[in-house]
């Protein structure tokens, strides 16, 4: 099924595909989530995967991407914090749609060489500590879940965070994988419509408050008022990000 941008991109050398000009045209040329989604499967095949942390935009894009390929490449990243509820939705997603899902732990010996020095809840204690057990539960395991893939999907809007507000629908570091937005134009309201007219299964804390759900020392609901990301690192003013989006090729953070 082809669009325009995969007109043009038939006529090019396939070396050149990850070039930023056709990063361009995928940009200028997406019309909806399934057109951007389709062009990513056709372009990339096997070489692409969806990150799914379990959120509602998570799901809505398994759903969108389930219907272009049956058996899409999906991965995980199980920081071993995870609230209960997140656990019982991954294993209805995979009864539903007939796929294991690829789970990442992060090294027993660096968690263990951490809390041992620094506390169970040292995230607790400072922003370097945070940081510290962010890159270890997840940006570490991150990297390796990328390794072999040119392309990944993730669930990232623009109106999550102000962090954020500059989101492309495709971006490009130096030289690693593509990363694809196909929901960065989307609102809460469009996301949770979606979920709604599909009737997709989905983690039970957004029915107690959560909007954004990660780690469950980490995860609180919301007040009538406070934005979406007010729940994730409370006790913090400021950042609202564990690193796993400023991933540069080496799986540090920028």
């Amino acid at each position: 099924m082809g669009t325009p941008l995969l007109a043009r991109i038939e006529t090019e050398d396939h070396e050149t595909k990850d070039t930023p000009e056709l990063l361009r045209w995928a940009t200028d040329l997406y019309k909806d989530t399934p057109e951007l989604l389709r062009w990513a499967t056709d372009l990339y095949q096997d070489k692409l995967a969806l990150s799914c942390s379990f959120g509602a935009e998570d799901i809505v894009l398994l759903d969108l991407l389930s219907q272009i390929n049956p058996t899409p490449r999906v991965f995980t990243l199980d920081t071993g914090r995870l609230p209960p509820e997140t656990y019982d939705l991954m294993a209805k997603i995979e009864k539903r749609y007939r796929l294991r899902i690829q789970v990442y732990y992060p090294d027993r010996d660096k968690v263990e060489e951490m809390v041992n020095k620094r506390g169970i809840n040292l995230f607790r204690d400072s922003i370097e500590n945070r940081n510290l057990c962010c890159h270890i539960r997840k940006v570490e395991p991150l990297h390796r879940a990328l390794k072999g893939f040119s392309a990944w999907i993730t669930g990232l809007r623009r109106e999550q965070s102000f962090g954020r507000s500059d989101l492309q629908v495709v971006e490009q570091s130096s030289n690693g994988p593509v990363k694809i937005n196909p929901l960065a134009n989307w609102s809460h309201e469009e996301v949770w419509n979606y979920i709604r007219s599909r009737e997709l299964p989905y983690n039970k804390l957004h029915d107690l408050g959560y909007p954004s759900i990660g780690c469950a020392p980490c995860t609180r609901p919301i007040e009538s008022g406070e934005h979406i990301r007010d729940g994730r690192w409370w006790w913090e003013q400021s950042n609202k990000e564990c690193g796993l989006h400023t991933l540069n090729v080496t799986g540090s953070t920028k």
